[in-house]
Formats: structure tokens, C-alpha cells, sequence
């Protein structure tokens, strides 16, 4: 029992240890770009396709474009668990038949209160 705690802790440092990581590497790039350290100081600039930026960065998006994207996230991930079901549907059973129906019953009553709430209306 115990190296399997062991084999736990070792994991739970190592997810802890690289968001940090990652933090850190992105803070200290950062300072050696801005000082122009190790770059030429146009790094630090925007780049757009080859082009200079023209005007503002910050762009008002209508909320109707973060709705369509949470709604497609939802079936989008729909998808990736429907797939390994359709891979073992005939060895799953009618256990897994029910439980896949209900998963999608569930998903329908979502797209319903979308659609119903006017989230799917492109205006």
C-alpha cells in the first residue's frame, strides 16, 4: 500500500510543480523580451499577419459570439464521449444503452432552455 502512496505524491508534485514552472519560465522570458535582452526590441511588438496594427486592440465582441461558443463547446464535448460508446456499443449492454440516453436526454433539455432563452437567435 504504501508505494502506491508514494506513486501518488509523486504525481501530485509534478502537477504542482508545472503550472509553477510554466509561470515562471512565461515571467522570465517576459523580462528578458521587454529588456530586449537576447531579442531585438521589435519582439515586443504586435504582429498581425505581416502588417502594422492599425487602431485599437480591445474590440467590444456582442455576447451572442460567447453563447455560440459555449453552446458548441457543450455538443463539441458531446461528441468525445459518444465516440468511445459507438466503439463498444455492442459489447456495453443495455445498461449502457439506458445510460447513454439518459446523458443525451440531459444534453436535449440544455439545447432546449438555449434555443428557448434566445441563445442560438443570431440578431
Amino acid at each position: 500500500m504504501q508505494p502506491f502512496l508514494g506513486h501518488i505524491a509523486l504525481y501530485a508534485l509534478i502537477a504542482a510543480a508545472m503550472p509553477g514552472s510554466i509561470v515562471l519560465l512565461a515571467l522570465i522570458l517576459t523580462r528578458v523580451l521587454k529588456t530586449g535582452r537576447g531579442q531585438a526590441s521589435t519582439a515586443i511588438d504586435t504582429y498581425e499577419s505581416g502588417m502594422v496594427p492599425i487602431g485599437e486592440a480591445w474590440i467590444k465582441y456582442h455576447i451572442q459570439y460567447y453563447m455560440y461558443a459555449l453552446v458548441f463547446v457543450v455538443f463539441d464535448v458531446e461528441v468525445v464521449f459518444l465516440y468511445p460508446w459507438a466503439v463498444v456499443y455492442r459489447q456495453a449492454g443495455v445498461f449502457a444503452l439506458v445510460e447513454i440516453m439518459i446523458f443525451i436526454v440531459i444534453l436535449l433539455v440544455g439545447l432546449a432552455y438555449a434555443w428557448r432563452r434566445g441563445a442560438l437567435r443570431w440578431t
